[in-house]
């Protein structure tokens, strides 16, 4: 769910977490998953893009080489099996399910490592068969979800640009007077900030979609159509219209109108698994050598929670290149056309049209010249990605059923295997040469540019606020009007890029592209994947005032702390004797800020930790930091007077240091936990 296209894990940074895409290790997600760029479902996420195409006059991938491998199964097969079980091995991660389809059949299904090690129970491990095993696609999933909502498009029972609330018993958020229709839905513009809570669950609850969606839903923080800001909540409100049109449950209807007529007969959305296909599921890992994990229930199952084989997957990327395994079509081939292409223009982005766009429901992932179309998926522990070539009657679907020993082990070998099979088989045809842009306009569009951006995925108006500050990308202008990413979009590694277009620029020695909006003279997005972009920072939160403030403040609280007993100790042992009663009144209530403030602190980042580690945190706990953060802010005052009373009473510059300093560090966490929503009234997540 975390889409790099992602915690989509329903998905990963400006993921790089589509459900995604690209959900590193738990360790790791925790700390970057919502400054994805995308977590993150950990069960939904969405999955990352490759390398979009140029436009056209771009030149080749640097290395590509332009004689194409011929697309049978004996090349596939062997060059799948010269790379796949090496990078098992190397990454640790246990199992993986590939398939390709091409001129409408399944040119291969092929299945590497172990759906289940045996390390839990001894046993001997089961290598993983391609069509047996069922994997846990994640944010792949919503493909299927958006053809259902295109099924009923086509039947006219749906709008595409109708509000969707002429079809809801419940009414989400709204905070402009711009209807939210089912193409916003599709393409992550319906404008609503990320939510956490609920995403996966580990403990086997059943799921209700509706009370999910309806229950504490996510603030309306963009205009709708305008910012692509990839949104499980979204998808799974798409897949609740179904549900209320069709007049059935949603999974129901999946499974008779999608999963069925595809012929995808061993695949699901019901969770846990029917009885006739539990035995059949992989297990999930964190790598080779860990036990198997229990199975993960996504909250808002339209956006991540199918299971399926790989085979059965192949059928879905034939049935969406118009050759239908099952033999019925999902959908007509005008209504196939108008699903995958893209889904907004520059009438509702702007300049960001000139980059990668969502269709409706695919993200554009073009190389080499060649039209891509695809979707990554990832949960906490299972990581997938389908692309389909329309033009070319392609397809590769692949699923690993680990994270792997490193941080984003499983998105760099899906992208491995992405890049390599388009490199492979479909290589560019020729280069071009690139349309420049002169000079002056460059330089004055770079410097325009500069400056420090943070995901559209993000969290505005809960007191995960915070968690921005982590993963922001910071943007300079380099010699010659070339701009400096730092770290460049869905990378951990700084890039660098060159405009080619007006507002549109690449990678420098690369394929990715991204398409800058601007008014008044200032960048208000950069779209650099389909359903993500950069939004500027807003100076009062940017990172070089708050991470200074609230660093310094909790240093100088800490020592407080620590000074108490220290000089208790010390006035004991110099026979001191004690302070004078006067102003203890501001002393006691000053040190009860203080420590209530520390304790604020450490309740923060205890509860941050582990709610984006998937884990709910009672309310009562949640209400009981803020009180503490609350005793932090009032106790300004009494600090302030405490200060007052020293530089009154000429206590001693070192004395009177001090209560100046307490106070600073009080008022230093105050404005923090207020720029940052923590005293927010609303502790939903």
């Amino acid at each position: 769910m975390f889409h790099e296209d992602a915690p989509e894990p329903l998905a990963s940074r400006p993921r790089p977490p589509r459900s995604g895409s690209r959900p590193p290790r738990r360790a790791a997600f925790l700390a970057t998953l919502f400054a994805v760029a995308a977590t993150a479902v950990a069960g939904c996420g969405a999955g990352t893009s490759t390398n979009p195409a140029p436009p056209v006059g771009a030149p080749a991938a640097p290395g590509a080489s332009t004689d194409p491998a011929a697309l049978n199964s004996r090349d596939v097969n062997a060059w799948l099996d010269g790379l796949l079980p090496a990078a098992l091995e190397r990454t640790g991660i246990a199992g993986a399910s590939v398939a390709v389809v091409r001129d409408g059949k399944i040119l291969t299904a092929r299945g590497y490592g172990h759906a289940d090690t045996g390390t839990d129970d001894g046993a001997v491990p089961v290598p993983v068969d391609p069509d047996r095993h069922l994997f846990r696609v994640g944010s792949v999933s919503k493909l299927v979800t958006a053809t259902a909502v295109m099924q009923l498009v086509e039947k006219g029972a749906l709008d595409l640009d109708a509000d969707i609330r002429d079809h809801l018993d419940f009414t989400p958020p709204r905070s402009f007077d711009r209807a939210v229709t089912l193409r916003h839905l599709l393409t992550h513009t319906a404008g609503f900030e990320e939510r956490v809570a609920g995403l996966i669950d580990l403990t086997g609850t059943g799921t209700d979609l509706r009370k999910a969606l309806a229950t504490d839903p996510p603030e309306q923080i963009y205009e709708p159509g305008t910012v692509p800001a990839y949104s499980n909540y979204g998808n799974a409100l798409a897949g609740y219209l179904v549900e209320r049109v069709s007049g059935m449950r949603f999974e129901e209807y999946v499974e008779r109108n999608v999963l069925g007529r595809a012929g995808m007969t061993s695949s699901t959305f019901a969770q846990p698994l029917p009885p006739h296909l539990r035995d059949r599921l992989s297990n999930g890992y964190d790598d080779a050598s860990a036990p198997a994990v229990p199975f993960e229930t996504v909250g808002v199952p339209p956006a991540g929670a199918l299971s399926a084989p790989a085979t059965d997957m192949a059928r879905f990327m034939l049935a969406h290149l118009g050759a239908p395994a099952g033999g019925a079509a999902l959908l007509g081939a005008p209504t196939l056309e108008l699903m995958h292409r893209p889904a907004l223009d520059a009438a509702s982005l702007g300049t960001l049209a000139g980059g990668p766009r969502m269709t409706l429901g695919f993200f554009e992932e073009n190389r080499n010249g060649h039209r891509i179309l695809g979707h990554g998926g990832d949960t906490s522990y299972f990581h997938s990605h389908l692309q389909i070539y329309p033009d070319d009657r392609a397809g590769i679907f692949i699923s690993l059923n680990s994270n792997g020993r490193g941080a984003i082990d499983s998105h760099e070998l899906r992208q491995a295997v992405l890049s390599g099979f388009a490199d492979r088989y479909f290589p560019p045809a020729r280069p071009l040469p690139v349309r420049a842009v002169d000079a002056a306009t460059t330089a004055e569009h770079a410097a325009m540019a500069a400056g420090t951006y943070e995901s559209s995925r993000a969290m505005r108006s809960t007191f995960l606020t915070a968690t921005g500050l982590v993963g922001r990308t910071t943007v300079s202008v380099q010699d010659g009007g070339r701009l400096l990413f730092e770290p460049g979009p869905l990378s951990d590694s700084p890039a660098r890029y060159e405009e080619i277009t007006p507002n549109v620029w690449r990678e420098v020695g690369g394929q990715r592209t991204l398409s800058m909006r601007v008014a008044d003279g200032r960048v208000q997005a950069i779209g650099f994947d389909s359903a993500f972009a950069l939004l500027p920072v807003e100076p009062a939160r940017s990172s070089a005032l708050a991470v200074p403030v609230i660093a310094t403040s909790a240093v100088v609280l800490v020592l407080a702390v620590l000074s108490w007993p220290v000089g208790a100790v010390v006035r004991r042992r110099l026979g001191r004797a004690p302070r004078d009663p006067a102003g203890r009144t501001a002393r006691v209530l000053s040190r009860l800020a203080v420590a209530g403030a520390v304790l604020a602190l450490v309740g923060w980042g205890v509860s941050i930790v582990s709610i984006l580690g998937l884990q709910d945190v009672p309310s009562a706990a949640l209400r009981a930091v803020q009180a503490l953060q609350l005793i932090g802010l009032l106790g300004v005052l009494p600090a302030a007077v405490r200060l007052v009373d020293d530089i009154r009473r000429r206590s001693g510059w070192h004395r009177t240091a001090g209560s100046g300093l307490i106070l600073l560090a009080l008022a230093g966490t105050g404005w923090f936990a207020v720029e940052f929503m923590l005293l927010a009234p609303d502790i939903s997540y």
